[in-house]
């Protein structure tokens, strides 16, 4: 269950990501590790427990695919869950009933959905607060939450969260500080290193990269975290499965590599976004103007390959835009080698009511990008193409509220 990184010749974290478990096979000296899919294992006699014994509890490739993540994100360790989700739901099990959680209040539909259920069932309280603005840091002293929630960058308008800040008040007040972050990987952001408690992924997306596994992880800065953290996942049975992460060990493998051209396509679509007159705003950390930017600049080591845009002709543009898109398919997720766009209104924060929708900033007209590594000169032709048929309906409302006016 529970995998605690081990020393290493001192390396970069590029080298461990590719070499990691290379040479573990001593049975048959394969150079890639083998996949243990085996539910159970021996043991030597009544009473007599080794390190595995079933699979729920600890995996050798399960425990491979952790101590990889761990080391990444700079953990004394890792577990590998079923699914982002259920990383995020073993993560909140260190709540009682009295409880506070302060999280983001445009954070991921999801993480939403799952905070406001438990709350309403008596689960914890949750507060929802704009993370962003230096006055919320107050409230959390006043407040006193037993857990600090960070999504940063946030799904889907990309706002940017200062984690040091937020970690020294959850040290403060004797607070958990939890940082997810699914939307850069440690490629790009290393919360721990900000003071995190513990870190959050869903491995679906970036870490494993190639929309063929559903899972996630909690990595911990400390061994008491650790330890309770596996110990829910144990209790609670979302343990990842062994193929998945094996799966997503094959992917962290190229997690490096496969972000450099994700990001460099990224910021050529973003300077195609903004140049666009049927683009209202675009939203991404890059950009000098956007909110955060400079903080952004002082956590982060890359800027990612999420964008989320609005467009002027609302919902109808919208509409007119996907029916147009070929190479980015209309689909929930992110984090692949494949190109995806979301519309958020209806898809990934749909389980949000419409006023919490509009007091998290998400419209109609909002669209994310996924970008993915295909050839950049591609993906910008048919975003040009599907431009110009959402600005058909854009040019049509304007000429209405024209003669309203």
């Amino acid at each position: 269950m529970t995998h605690r990184s081990a020393a290493r010749v001192a390396s970069s974290p590029v080298t461990r990501a590719v070499r990691a478990g290379l040479g573990a096979d001593t049975a048959h000296r394969a150079i890639m590790p083998p996949i243990h899919l085996s539910t159970n294992f021996f043991f030597d006699a009544p009473g007599v427990y080794a390190k595995y014994d079933y699979t729920r509890t600890a995996n050798p490739t399960r425990d491979l695919a952790a101590d990889t993540i761990a080391e990444l994100e700079g953990g004394c360790g890792a577990v590998v869950t079923s699914s982002g989700m259920s990383a995020i739901a073993v993560s909140t099990r260190l709540l009682s009933g009295g409880d506070l959680l302060l999280a983001p209040r445009d954070c991921y539909g999801g993480s939403y959905r799952l905070f406001s259920a438990e709350a309403s069932r008596g689960g914890y309280r949750v507060e929802f607060v704009d993370p962003w603005d230096p006055a919320s840091l107050e409230l959390a002293r006043r407040l006193r939450p037993r857990m600090i929630w960070i999504e940063t960058p946030s799904n889907p308008r990309l706002r940017i969260t200062d984690i040091a800040a937020w970690a020294r008040v959850a040290r403060d007040i004797g607070a958990i500080c939890v940082a997810d972050n699914t939307f850069l990987s440690p490629v790009n952001q290393r919360p721990l290193e900000f003071g995190a408690g513990l870190v959050v992924h869903s491995t679906t997306k970036f870490l494993n990269g190639h929309g063929d596994v559903v899972g996630g992880a909690v990595v911990a800065a400390d061994e008491d975290l650790l330890e309770e953290i596996a110990w829910w996942t144990n209790v609670m049975g979302v343990s990842g499965a062994p193929f998945d992460s094996y799966l997503t060990l094959r992917g962290m493998r190229t997690l490096h590599a496969r972000s450099r051209v994700h990001e460099a396509n990224a910021l050529r679509i973003v300077d195609l976004l903004d140049r666009s007159d049927v683009v209202a705003r675009v939203h991404h950390p890059s950009l000098p103007d956007h909110p955060g930017h400079d903080i952004a600049r002082r956590q982060q080591t890359g800027w990612g390959s999420l964008v989320s845009f609005e467009l002027r002709g609302g919902r109808a543009a919208v509409d007119a835009f996907v029916d147009r898109i070929e190479h980015f398919a209309l689909a929930e997720s992110l984090g692949g080698v494949e190109s995806l766009v979301a519309h958020p209104w209806t898809m990934t924060h749909a389980s949000m009511d419409e006023p919490a929708r509009r007091a998290a900033g998400i419209g109609e007209g909002l669209l994310r990008l996924s970008v993915g590594i295909e050839a950049c000169e591609d993906l910008e032709a048919d975003l040009e193409r599907a431009l110009a048929a959402a600005d058909r309906p854009t040019a049509c409302a304007a000429r209405v509220r024209a003669a309203q006016r």
